[in-house]
């Protein structure tokens, strides 16, 4: 469900971010059911605000409202972000409704009370890998691990080593050679194709071919 609310000629809606972590489970995370019954008066939430007219600068906004009543699942808060979209109908110290569920992350007002956070494991190291995987339509079969050589100054996250190719099928090996290649997380690439997770801890050299039979995958010389 999505609150609608309208402000003048300029409308905006808070964003249900459950679908967005339903497609994106290794590069999306959000609040446990724990810790989102536990949200209460002065906790800051972060909500995502999605535009509805045409704007100048964003289409959506994350910002945070500091939650001044807490009654079930219904919240209501105080916006304390200057939006940064030029046309958005929204203002500093705006009055804004919702629901537990439309929360993206919690400022806890006592986090020495606060329910502990969720355990999950994040794939923020980087990777090679087919453009054709992360567009969805390819499935991924060969992947090999070499050492790390493209981590760069100043970089967030370390260079893998993982090099990701999708499945070959009627390519030409020329064809394999031309496709585009991206670096990216490699909870991206798990979000499209996760049937190679059990080996994202295997070491430096490992090679492994997918049988699309099995559905394992086969280690290679």
């Amino acid at each position: 469900m999505v609150i609608h609310m309208p402000l003048e000629r300029f409308d905006f809606e808070i964003a249900d971010p459950r679908p967005i972590a339903a497609e994106a489970p290794y590069t999306f995370f959000l609040p446990s059911g724990e810790q989102l019954g536990a949200i209460k008066q002065a906790d800051l939430v972060k909500l995502m605000f999605e535009y509805s007219h045409q704007t100048e600068k964003w289409a959506a906004e994350r910002m945070w409202v500091k939650v001044s009543e807490a009654e079930d699942d219904r919240l209501r808060g105080i916006l304390e972000n200057v939006p940064d979209e030029p046309t958005s109908p929204l203002s500093l110290g705006d009055v804004i409704e919702f629901r537990r569920h439309h929360v993206l992350a919690i400022e806890w007002e006592n986090p020495e009370k606060a329910p502990p956070p969720a355990d999950y494991r994040e794939y923020w190291d980087r990777c090679l890998v087919d453009d054709c995987v992360l567009e969805g339509g390819v499935p991924v079969e060969f992947i090999y691990r070499e050492d790390p050589d493209m981590t760069q100054a100043g970089d967030t996250y370390p260079d893998s080593g993982w090099r990701i190719r999708g499945r070959q099928g009627a390519s030409t090996d020329a064809e394999m050679e031309a496709r585009k290649l991206s670096y990216v997380a490699l909870g991206a690439v798990l979000n499209q194709d996760d049937s190679w997770l059990s080996w994202i801890d295997a070491p430096v050299g490992t090679a492994l071919m997918r049988d699309f039979d099995t559905g394992s995958y086969v280690a290679q010389d």
